[in-house]
């Protein structure tokens, strides 16, 4: 808006002092300087690219060689550009500034006015001038509006790839972090039975690359959600995927007991995410702080809300809050549940409530 008025200021002031030169009562020597002056402190004023005060210094002669072509008639198109310089300064200064400057300007038509009441075209180039600086204000507070929202837009867009950042780093810690201690847990058997029992050896094996495949479905799936061009992703797990999950860890030779009670599939696609990714994240600590230990994951789905825990004996898990807490934490309360971990007597407990 300001490169505008800087460009079309000069312009209008030319044309109007131009065309107010024959119309005055000036001679046409006197016209034809003071519009030449007044044009070419304009365009010094927009070439220096002036604003706020230092414009209303420069364009107050402009000011007055306007009004000394107009002077004495009412008839003259001179005025106009005194509309001009209040439109220019109003959209390029604080509204302090083009406030006051408005008003130093309309007061001009008014002493015209004064000196020749009877004259009807003072009352036009007063309330026009007024008029321009209402409006101008009103797109200069328009402007800085759009400039503010526009600010505001890329902070929340910033925001919102920070957001998917965090969310994709979290589904690939714990896919990650699931499939290789499930997989090492595979692997371990398949070495120490690979020369008596070859078959279970195999079986292992064929386990851990199953694991593999299928964590590699769901990393792709999740950072695939922000490609536009994804067509075929894997479907995020939920909570009716749980069974399987503990299976593959009761496959991997860990001890994990598994209650339900209640329709996991009632939790829907979000929650049971979540639902999900917490017990993952609980039992691939449990097996990685205390190998070979008994866990204990229950969950019950009520009317209102479900509770989950994964309880394990023997060694407890690091107090220090690491990614993996932290992430599950962030999963319950990204649904409005509430999560807590810590030391029970003998062993290590996750509890999460997550509304329905």
């Amino acid at each position: 808006m300001e490169r505008t008025a800087r460009v079309a200021a000069p312009l209008g002031l030319a044309l109007f002092a131009a065309l107010g030169v024959p119309m005055g009562e000036r001679g046409p020597l006197i016209g034809i300087i003071a519009a030449a002056a007044a044009v070419v402190l304009a365009i010094a004023a927009a070439g220096l690219r002036l604003t706020g005060g230092r414009l209303v210094v420069v364009l107050v002669p402009v000011a007055v060689l306007l009004v000394v072509i107009g002077h004495g008639t009412g008839a003259c198109l001179s005025w106009m550009g005194i509309c001009v310089l209040a439109a220019w300064i109003t959209l390029t200064s604080t509204i302090g500034v083009a406030i006051v400057s408005g008003t130093v300007l309309t007061l001009i038509p008014i002493m015209e006015w004064a000196r020749q009441p009877g004259e009807p075209g003072w009352i036009a180039w007063t309330v026009g001038t007024m008029f321009t600086t209402v409006c101008c204000l009103f797109a200069a507070r328009l402007r800085a509006t759009v400039e503010q929202l526009r600010t505001a837009q890329e902070h929340l867009a910033e925001q919102t790839r920070a957001a998917e950042r965090s969310r994709i780093a979290a589904e690939v810690h714990d896919v990650v972090g699931h499939a290789l201690t499930v997989a090492l847990l595979q692997i371990g058997s398949a070495r120490l039975a690979l020369d008596e029992e070859p078959e279970v050896a195999r079986q292992a094996l064929e386990a851990a690359e199953e694991l593999a495949r299928r964590s590699l479905d769901e990393v792709r799936g999740s950072v695939g959600l922000i490609r536009s061009d994804a067509t075929s992703l894997a479907p995020l797990p939920g909570a009716a995927d749980i069974t399987e999950l503990v299976a593959s860890f009761q496959g991997a030779g860990t001890e994990v007991d598994l209650v339900t009670d209640g329709d996991l599939v009632a939790l829907g696609q979000t929650r049971g995410l979540a639902a999900y990714r917490i017990v993952q994240e609980a039992l691939t600590n449990a097996v990685r702080h205390a190998i070979g230990e008994r866990v204990s994951v229950r969950i019950v789905v009520g009317e209102d809300q479900a509770s989950l825990t994964v309880t394990n004996t023997g060694a407890a898990v690091p107090s220090a809050p690491g990614s993996g807490l932290r992430g599950m934490r962030e999963r319950a309360e990204s649904v409005g549940g509430r999560f807590s971990a810590g030391p029970v007597a003998g062993g290590w407990l996750v509890e999460a409530v997550l509304p329905r």
